[in-house]
């Protein structure tokens, strides 16, 4: 199972916005900060759902190749929810909200590249109307 992850960003202030934006829509916070002078390498940003951080932004040389990170989410709404708040954020588009059945008949998900070009995204597996 995994703990939590992240990216490499190269304005973290600008990163850090976006992602609050974007996974604040599927019930992300930013939930802790810390210096580099506390890390000892880069300023960090942690998104989560209460109490706990999963998802991490630090300073630095963006990851090369991007990176892909998936949100699981309980809706489809909220995949499209996650999706328009992205863009709003400044993010671009890489894959509108909808089914992708190649990989099974109730995926549904919705792409960004962030502003580094990582490239995130919300799923839902549940069927239409399930929660």
């Amino acid at each position: 199972m995994i703990d939590h992850t992240g990216v490499t960003v190269s304005d973290f202030a600008r990163s850090k916005a976006f992602y609050r934006q974007a996974l604040g829509a599927i019930g992300y916070e930013l939930l802790l900060e810390l210096p580099a002078s506390v890390t000892g390498h880069a300023d960090v940003a942690g998104f989560g759902e209460p109490p706990k951080p999963d998802f991490w932004i630090s300073a630095g040389t963006p990851n090369r190749p991007a990176v892909h990170v998936a949100f699981r989410v309980p809706s489809r709404a909220l995949v499209d929810a996650f999706h328009a708040a992205a863009l709003t954020a400044g993010g671009r588009d890489n894959g509108a909200p909808g089914l992708r059945p190649h990989y099974h008949p109730d995926y549904y998900g919705a792409f960004v590249l962030d502003p580094d070009g990582h490239n995130i995204e919300a799923v839902c597996h549940a069927p239409p109307g399930q929660p």
